[in-house]
């Protein structure tokens, strides 16, 4: 069990204020001897919310009492419980890889793979070298990102179609381009490097989403191409979009064309998004 050692700051501190926090270290230190990490867990919510500047000091004792705590939740099945607890957690360190991941691969453990994904993300993103972070998103992502994406990826003729398409569309007027399940956002580059002036792009995956996000980075066109993380459906103007779009894309054309509503996605991108013929 690590070893939290904190010593509150001397100064001018408020004495009870500092009385306060000195008892509760001590006695979360000793909920942690008892095994009591439910009690030991509040009382750091409690230091940590009146002394914020023992952050760093107690830390790793803090996440080893929320990791057991949430053991605990999750074996009474105390689900919302749980997912408060990270929420606590993250309030105070939002940008910790280690309570990220740890936050994911619960989800993952109680289905919520997408969201699990997100967390694996993040916590990849704050430490690139976090060899855990990395194989659960790995993991996940084989969960998520259907097979059909490399396929195209790979499919170089594909590909060329789909680019000399976009160009013909664009050189022949279409400046404004809606890429509807953007995926990995081959498309929105393709409509982007043929000289389409606003590029819009929305994908539901929240893991597609932010791979997305990755790949557009790596071209460099993240200032380009504007990333939504929403259905096309509940896209609206000029609340996502500054004006309706001259030119749809989309790759949705495996089974999601009768299972996830591409059909209506494209009725209402007609009726809503596109500008109409006059």
């Amino acid at each position: 069990m690590p070893n939290s050692n904190a010593k509150f700051p001397r100064g001018g501190r408020e004495a009870g204020r500092r009385e306060l926090v000195s008892r509760s270290l001590q006695s979360a230190e000793h909920c942690l001897e008892e095994q009591d990490f439910g009690t030991a867990y509040a009382h750091y919510l409690l230091v940590l919310n009146l002394a914020p500047e023992l952050k760093t000091s107690v830390k790793e004792t803090f996440q080893f009492t929320l990791f057991k705590w949430a053991e605990e939740l999750d074996s009474l099945a105390r689900i919302q419980d749980l997912f408060n607890c990270y929420e606590q957690a993250l309030e105070l360190y939002p940008n910790d890889e280690v309570i990220c991941n740890s936050m994911g691969e619960h989800l993952f453990r109680m289905g919520f793979r997408d969201e699990a994904a997100g967390y694996f993300h993040k916590a990849v993103k704050l430490n690139p070298d976090f060899a855990d972070a990395k194989e659960n998103f790995y993991r996940v992502a084989n969960w998520l990102v259907e097979r059909w994406h490399f396929i195209m990826l790979n499919d170089a003729k594909r590909n060329l179609t789909y680019l000399k398409a976009i160009e013909n569309a664009v050189h022949s007027g279409c400046k404004s381009v809606l890429d509807i399940g953007t995926g990995t956002g081959i498309l929105s580059m393709f409509a982007k490097k043929a000289g389409a002036s606003r590029v819009y792009a929305c994908e539901l995956s929240k893991t597609m989403y932010e791979l997305a996000r990755d790949v557009v980075a790596a071209n460099n066109m993240e200032r380009e191409i504007k990333l939504l993380h929403l259905k096309s459906l509940d896209i609206e103007i000029p609340k996502h979009i500054p004006e309706r779009v001259s030119l749809v894309v989309t790759e949705t054309v495996d089974a999601g064309l009768f299972g996830e509503g591409i059909v209506e996605s494209l009725i209402h991108a007609w009726e809503h998004l596109l500008l109409q013929p006059k």
